[in-house]
């Protein structure tokens, strides 16, 4: 394939990434490899034969993906063709970038490589696209992050060096007491513990068949069962808590939060990650807000994580993250060092409170449900002559008494010169400040009985982050004005 005249080049991945597909491949083989070699599981022209081919297989498919990926830069757009059989053409205008994404796993690393993800914003605030450099030089990953995120520069290696970046927060050791205390990686230990059972059970392997194993399951199966219960929840505790530990330490180790300037306002940048290295740009030009989020458990403990809100980015766990979980005041301080904004002006705003009618529909909504709960674990409890699940049940109509009012205490609103900010949830508290210049509509949503309370639901359209940030359970006349306020004018045809 071969460039118009006076076009940029098309250019090859990089070609380490022969070797580094088909390794990347059989590591994730290794586990079953090793139990079929090892439990003699199959016969033995089976547990040699099929890794084998599996291997050769990998080699293939990394060969065949290297010689038919081209990629090339133009003034723009960012243009990718991959494919033999299936051939795509992906295409993404400069204008439209949001994010690059360095992603270097330890293979990679290895061979000193690194993939380049470009996330640009789409048609449709709800819609993300963009593309996948797997893989190029760390050398030149580097150089097409600083490109894409600044389009005044040239793609030539004589430019001026870069000023130093301005370091905004970076990592404390402290900070791991947190690790238990958020949901993500409790989950991510539970995942991998489920992969490993999977992958025994798919097998026919059972853990049981160890000696140590099977004596320690007689010994916990023949106590009481209260004390067989404990154990085992005091172990399940135990391994939650460590594998939490080192998954923080996994992924925020060496963080580092930095702001880099740019010919078009600068740029963002988290550097984190023990065996997985993954740096974040975000674009500040494109940046629409920042959201501090604090799970309840994360809560409790006083902590907070802080995220952007730009398109581009993905949308797990940790997408758009700007630190790890950390003390609840260093969360709105990031929050404000990266809107440039004091934290009074931005997630520590002074909030409004919302009518009473508010906090009546938190009651209904929390209390209903609960009631109608105990009067089932009741009636069950009368037919199948079990006394206690009557009375234990009654302990839902306080913990939904106790949701209810911190529910209706968190809600809240204000509207500073640049930023709509609102927070929300209990489960799950929510501070969002929302650039007021990024909010593209507005949505009024009101069921029956909040059109009795005279109350509106408002959301703020944006093409960033969630695609829509919503103010609960405000007045109609006061989210009305809330909305004209914050975007002047673009109500105005619709009050007539």
């Amino acid at each position: 394939m071969t460039a118009e005249p006076g076009e940029p080049p098309w250019r090859r991945l990089d070609k380490r990434m022969l070797a580094v597909t088909p390794l990347s491949g059989a590591i994730r083989l290794l586990p079953v490899a090793a139990v079929l070699l090892l439990t003699g599981q199959g016969d033995a022209v089976g547990r040699l034969w099929v890794p084998l081919g599996i291997a050769l297989a990998l080699v293939l498919g990394g060969v065949v993906r290297w010689r038919t990926t081209r990629y090339r830069i133009t003034e723009d757009r960012v243009e990718l063709h991959t494919g033999w059989l299936s051939r795509q053409r992906r295409s993404v205008p400069r204008d439209r970038i949001r994010t690059v994404d360095l992603t270097s796993r330890l293979v990679h690393r290895a061979f000193g490589l690194s993939v380049v993800q470009v996330g640009a914003a789409s048609g449709s605030p709800l819609e993300r696209t963009g593309l996948a450099l797997d893989a190029v030089s760390k050398a030149e990953a580097e150089r097409l992050r600083r490109e894409l995120l600044d389009r005044s520069a040239a793609l030539t290696t004589d430019r001026p060096a870069a000023p130093p970046a301005e370091e905004l927060a970076r990592l404390r050791w402290s900070w791991l007491r947190f690790a238990p205390l958020t949901f993500s990686s409790i989950a991510g230990v539970g995942a991998v513990f489920a992969a490993l059972y999977n992958t025994f059970d798919d097998l026919g392997v059972d853990p049981r068949d160890v000696p140590a194993v099977d004596d320690a399951a007689d010994r916990i199966a023949s106590a009481p069962i209260w004390l067989g219960l404990a154990v085992v929840s005091g172990l399940l505790l135990v391994v939650a808590v460590v594998g939490a530990l080192l998954l923080f330490a996994e992924r925020w180790y060496d963080y580092r939060l930095t702001r880099e300037a740019t010919a078009e306002g600068g740029a963002l940048r988290v550097r984190r990650g023990l065996l997985t290295r993954r740096s974040l740009s975000v674009s500040e030009r494109r940046l629409r807000g920042a959201e501090v989020v604090e799970p309840l458990l994360l809560r409790a403990g006083r902590g907070a994580q802080t995220r952007a809100l730009s398109t581009g980015l993905s949308r797990d766990a940790q997408g758009g993250a700007l630190q790890p979980p950390a003390p609840r005041a260093e969360a709105h301080r990031v929050a404000s060092v990266a809107l440039r904004e004091p934290p009074e002006l931005a997630t520590l705003a002074p909030l409004l409170r919302h009518p009473r009618a508010a906090l009546q529909r938190r009651l209904a909504r929390a209390l209903v449900p609960a009631a109608a709960v105990v009067v089932i674990a009741f009636a069950v409890g009368a037919a199948v002559a079990v006394p206690w699940l009557g009375p234990t049940s009654l302990a839902l109509l306080p913990i939904a008494l106790l949701l209810a009012l911190d529910r209706y205490r968190n809600l809240g609103h204000q509207l500073t010169a640049r930023y709509l900010v609102t927070r929300k949830g209990s489960v799950q508290r929510e501070t969002v400040a929302l650039q007021r210049a990024g909010i593209i509509g507005w949505t009024f949503r009101q069921s029956v009985f909040q059109r009795r309370a005279g109350l509106v639901v408002v959301e703020a359209v944006t093409a960033a982050g969630a695609g829509g940030y919503t103010v609960l359970d405000v007045s109609a006349p006061d989210g009305v004005a809330l909305a004209d306020a914050t975007t002047p004018g673009l109500l105005t045809r619709f009050k007539a």
